[in-house]
């Protein structure tokens, strides 16, 4: 199956609907180019807010926007959306609890050799810690397709973190099992949990496939819903095994691995091993060579379940 970045299924989807509801409007702070964002700025130029390199105003004027009855995107990199524009995203959107999505492009480690200064490492626990802030992070561009339409349907805030690169798809086209607000079971285990979000579901998919080769039966939930988290999917996986193993490209504190601790320790105890960033500059590299270099990958993964187990 062809791969397609995440960023570029969000503007397809919204160029479709833009087709009948014209109540969409996109908005980008100088990031159209690298948001995909041009198809929708050329084919619907009256449904489209260019601000410049301004992200607080993006937030603030998509904010406006809402309040006049329109369904606002506001694009932008991750790592200034979530922290020029914090008080914004705080006071103009969720405290004010506007219709607006903010769209992280290019989060985590995916702008690469541009250093931390481009990093958005500290996304989800920033955002999350936003009352009335959803906060969302598809694994490939089937669920981002059908994260998208959901949101079309709703008028609550939400933060959406998509990656830069096109990346293996971890479902099927015409078999991508979603329902809004709760996670997806990849695939069931009784011995370990991994427990996932962003891309990194499909290497936890691929560990699943070498810890089976080792004889170890590993259940693969993709938690695309950071928050609101699906509680019950946690608790469930972890009731029947003996480990649980959180996968996240995010600093160690506040994110996935923090949440799913919170849920384990207060409902069900078990071990929880949480797969992160440093707390530090990470290396410099590509996406794939940073995740290799820690042990964020396929093998990294497989080979921390099975020292769990056993």
């Amino acid at each position: 199956m062809s791969k397609i970045a995440n960023k570029q299924m969000i503007c397809e989807v919204l160029m479709e609907a833009s087709k009948t509801d014209k109540d969409i409007v996109a908005l980008c702070s100088d990031s159209r180019g690298s948001g995909s964002f041009t198809p929708f700025a050329d084919a619907y130029p009256e449904q489209f807010v260019e601000t410049g390199i301004a992200e607080q105003n993006l937030v603030s004027i998509a904010a406006g926007l809402a309040k006049c009855g329109k369904k606002a995107y506001a694009v932008s990199p991750a790592c200034f959306l979530s922290t020029r524009s914090y008080e914004q995203a705080k006071v103009d959107v969720a405290y004010s609890n506007t219709n607006v999505k903010l769209i992280g492009i290019s989060g985590g480690v995916s702008y690469g050799a541009l250093g931390m200064s481009h990093h958005s490492a500290q996304d989800i626990a920033a955002m999350s810690a936003i009352p009335n802030m959803r906060v969302y992070i598809p694994s490939d561009h089937l669920q981002t397709k059908e994260l998208v339409r959901a949101l079309l349907k709703d008028e609550k805030p939400a933060y959406i973190r998509v990656g830069r690169n096109a990346v293996d798809p971890t479902y099927e086209e015409g078999t991508v099992p979603f329902e809004m607000d709760r996670a997806t079971v990849v695939c069931e285990g009784t011995d370990v949990a991994i427990i996932a979000c962003g891309e990194m579901v499909k290497p936890a998919k691929d560990a699943a496939a070498i810890l089976k080769e080792q004889g170890i039966s590993a259940e693969v939930i993709d938690m695309y819903c950071v928050k609101p988290l699906d509680k019950e999917a946690v608790v469930k996986a972890a009731q029947k095994v003996k480990a649980v193993i959180t996968v996240e490209e995010h600093a160690p504190f506040g994110g996935l691995g923090s949440m799913v601790s919170q849920v384990v320790g207060s409902e069900c105890p078990r071990r929880v091993i949480n797969m992160s960033l440093p707390d530090a500059p990470v290396i410099t590299g590509t996406s794939q060579e940073v995740f290799d270099y820690y042990g964020l990958n396929a093998e990294g993964i497989a080979k921390k379940a099975a020292e769990l187990v056993k």
